[in-house]
């Protein structure tokens, strides 16, 4: 707290804003804040003239606390301020109103910047302001609020000039705005109908190959039909010429009628592979769900593969199945998809071996069966192997002399395992072989039991 500056004439208030304005430039307030402060004090300090010990106090609040400049009028007796003047300073700066019985107090609290500097140069100027005093007459008074009010239109004009600037240039960037939205909008409309184009091209690409999904399941399914009866009638004289009652063949033309009849069932099982492919692709192959005696099946692929086995080198390996798990399933679609992947490991196995393991699968979605067939072949390129599912493609390269196919095997087997509601996955190496897992859920849960129907061997 500096010593106090007594009020008890008119001069005395002139004074006081002058010492108030003063106080706030020694403070780094900006011009307009010095003016709002010493209007404030001016306006109370007018008011309550008059009253007995009538006194102001200029200080500075304890540190700890946000740095502000306090005044402080007090006295002992006379009428309460007038409302109208509380208002009046309260509007420009913050003012706290108190009683005190027949006296009372008023607290005006003018926040400082940061440019003020710490509490003791703020204590120092503060009270060199104070000692230099500050005497002046009504003409001083009125001539400094003539330079003040100056001084604010100066300010104002200023002020409205910027603000004028920048609403031109607001305006122009709205104009560019308002520009760059009409070329986005043309561009975005063209782009549109580019999409809208390109989106019915694509519809009719869709519908023509649909259609053509369509006439090539149609002509599979029609061909394979066509096929059937001559080979059938091929099969059938092959059984007449080999019966112990038809007349009797010479060595040769017994091998030979037996190739005709060799390669008639294999005529035969590709023509039901195509036919089961052209069903599935169309949604009218039908599942029979059985419970399969794994032990069974196992033993018939053994009988069947072997038969037909040319690499003495090779070893077929099947499970023995002490305890085989329980699978209902479609059984003629599983014989022909592991008669497939084992033919299909055994024609490109040189030496070594193919093996078929089975062990349940008891994880969820639900429990199942794993297939794996293991060989020790030629294996497939990195590169091919995302090609190797694309049906009648085959693997080019060198490993394919002496392997004739129709790259129907994988395949076929992957769209029959994902019919029965399981998966087919495959890894390999070159020259080390490839390993080939199905997956195939119980289907007990999903279908009642059906008696077997299905026409044809597996």
């Amino acid at each position: 707290m500096v010593a106090p500056f007594v009020l008890a004439s008119s001069q005395d208030v002139f004074g006081l804003r002058r010492t108030a304005q003063q106080a706030a430039a020694a403070m780094s307030l900006e011009r307009q804040d010095q003016v709002r402060l010493a209007t404030a004090l001016s306006e109370l300090g007018r008011d309550r003239l008059g009253c007995r010990g009538l006194e102001v106090f200029f200080s500075l609040v304890p540190p700890g606390r946000p740095s502000a400049l306090l005044v402080t009028f007090t006295w002992t007796g006379g009428p309460p301020p007038a409302k109208e003047t509380l208002d009046l300073a309260a509007r420009l700066v913050r003012v706290d109103h108190g009683t005190e019985g027949a006296g009372g107090r008023i607290v005006v609290v003018q926040p400082l910047p940061a440019e003020a500097g710490n509490a003791a140069e703020q204590h120092a100027r503060l009270a060199e302001v104070l000692k230099a005093g500050h005497r002046s007459t009504e003409a001083d008074d009125l001539r400094a609020q003539t330079r003040d009010l100056i001084a604010t239109l100066e300010e104002t004009r200023a002020q409205r000039e910027e603000l004028r600037r920048l609403n031109e240039e607001l305006e122009e960037t709205n104009q560019g705005v308002l520009a760059l939205y009409s070329e986005l909008t043309q561009e975005l409309e063209a782009t549109n109908s580019g999409v809208l184009a390109l989106h019915s091209e694509l519809e009719d690409k869709r519908h023509q190959l649909q259609e053509a999904s369509e006439a090539k399941t149609r002509f599979w399914a029609n061909i394979s039909h066509e096929l059937r009866t001559p080979v059938n009638s091929v099969l059938a004289l092959s059984d007449l010429l080999l019966a112990p009652s038809s007349p009797d063949l010479s060595g040769e033309q017994r091998e030979q009628v037996e190739f005709i009849a060799s390669s008639g069932h294999t005529l035969l099982s590709l023509v039901n592979d195509l036919l089961d492919v052209a069903k599935a692709e169309a949604g009218h192959l039908d599942i029979h769900p059985e419970p399969v005696d794994l032990k069974l099946l196992v033993a018939h692929l053994g009988g069947l593969l072997l038969n037909g086995q040319g690499h003495d080198g090779v070893t077929l390996v099947t499970p023995r199945l002490e305890q085989p798990p329980s699978l209902v399933t479609d059984e003629t679609l599983l014989v022909r998809i592991l008669r497939n992947l084992l033919s299909n490991a055994l024609k490109f196995t040189e030496h070594g071996e193919v093996r078929l393991d089975i062990e349940a699968d008891p994880g969820p979605p639900a429990p199942a069966v794993l297939f794996t067939v293991t060989d020790t072949g030629i294996g497939i390129p990195p590169e091919e192997l995302g090609r190797v599912f694309e049906v009648f493609y085959q693997v080019r390269g060198p490993h394919q002399t002496g392997r004739p196919g129709t790259g129907l095997g994988l395949p076929y087997a992957r769209t029959l395992a994902e019919l029965l509601g399981g998966s087919l996955t495959l890894t390999s190496t070159v020259g080390s072989g490839t390993r080939v897992v199905v997956r195939l859920p119980d289907l007990g849960h999903a279908y009642p039991r059906q008696s077997p129907d299905r026409k044809g061997g597996p």
